[in-house]
């Protein structure tokens, strides 16, 4: 529907942390969280101003050795298409393409250096949605804002991910002796940046969601059991980031203004 686009985040949790998890995320960014009802296996919605906006779930019993993470979707036009073509780039199919009932057509997958990320072949819809509803919407709250991926080879991702989903090179940033941060576009928008591992111990995908007022969710992440790894820091635009684990272990970031800015 809108190939390239950033368009799901799932949180793989602890085992027996699922409703923990949830209560942790609801406090810090208003996610209200419901049980998906889907058979045989528990997965947890997480809505935001009424709409779905991530899932959650324990981890899967074939990833016991993983510590919790999150990961992210793409659109896909076609996915088996797309899964195809990630073995030919050199990346690989974890999980073979499959349907979801009224939702779609999913995938797990790698890139060539080992990264994680998941794709989904949306059901067709009329009329087609915007290109902001969902869960990414760069100008809400609570929604996906930004991804960022560390890797071993930030280049030859780069040309990975512009293969299979046509993203296009933007600004590169200067890190000093951290190398280059390389901002990307999809559909004419930045939407992330790419960059050499830093201080990451696994190369991996991270994703910033939006809130209104950095400070504020500082605050209400790490009196939630949440740790503030790095940050507030000021980034081009005049918006701050700041990176944190859950108390579960899984990392994310968030982004806005450094106060609440109502």
């Amino acid at each position: 529907m809108y190939h390239g686009k950033p368009c799901w985040f799932e949180l793989s949790t602890a085992k027996g942390a699922l409703d923990d998890a949830g209560a942790f995320y609801d406090k810090v960014f208003g996610w209200k969280i419901s049980d998906a009802g889907m058979p045989g296996f528990t997965y947890h919605l997480a809505h935001y101003d009424g709409g779905p906006v991530a899932g959650l779930m324990e981890r899967p019993e074939d990833c016991a050795d993983v510590p919790p993470f999150w990961m992210i979707y793409f659109d896909v036009d076609d996915a088996d298409g797309a899964a195809a073509k990630v073995k030919a780039l050199g990346g690989k199919v974890f999980r073979e393409p499959a349907d979801i009932p009224e939702t779609g057509r999913f995938a797990v997958l790698s890139d060539p250096q080992g990264v994680g990320f998941g794709i989904l072949q949306p059901l067709g819809m009329d009329p087609k949605p915007p290109a902001d509803a969902g869960p990414w919407n760069q100008q809400k709250e609570s929604h996906g804002n930004w991804i960022e991926l560390m890797s071993t080879d930030p280049g030859a991702a780069f040309d990975f991910y512009a293969e299979l989903f046509g993203w296009t090179k933007s600004t590169p940033v200067d890190m000093g002796p951290m190398g280059t941060y390389q901002l990307f576009s999809w559909n004419g928008a930045d939407i992330g940046g790419m960059m050499g591992l830093g201080n990451s111990p696994v190369p991996n995908w991270l994703p910033y969601f939006g809130v209104n007022g950095v400070d504020a969710a500082i605050e209400r992440i790490t009196s939630g059991g949440g740790t503030l790894l790095h940050g507030p820091v000021e980034v081009p635009g005049g918006a701050f980031i700041a990176f944190f684990r859950d108390p579960q272990g899984a990392h994310f970031s968030v982004v806005g203004p450094k106060e609440n800015a109502s």
